[in-house]
């Protein structure tokens, strides 16, 4: 049982990781330190998709993260 825990808790990271990425793809340097100038911008169509499909991950990745200390 524990193992399979851990199986799909690096499942879940591979996911998560993949999709923090695909996030910060099209953002340049100055970007990803504050300098792109814009204050606020709302997500839409794909990019919100992902941004909620990254919380989703992190969310069950945690999960499973306390489920596999319960269970060892």
């Amino acid at each position: 049982m524990s193992q399979t825990f851990l199986i799909i808790q690096i499942i879940l990271a591979v996911l998560l990781i993949i999709s923090i990425l695909m996030q910060h793809r099209g953002t340049s340097l100055g970007g990803a330190f504050g300098g792109a100038g814009e204050v606020y911008r709302s997500r839409r169509g794909a990019e919100k998709f992902l941004f909620y499909l990254t919380v989703v991950l992190a969310g069950l990745f945690v999960i499973m993260a306390i489920a596999n200390l319960l269970v060892k």
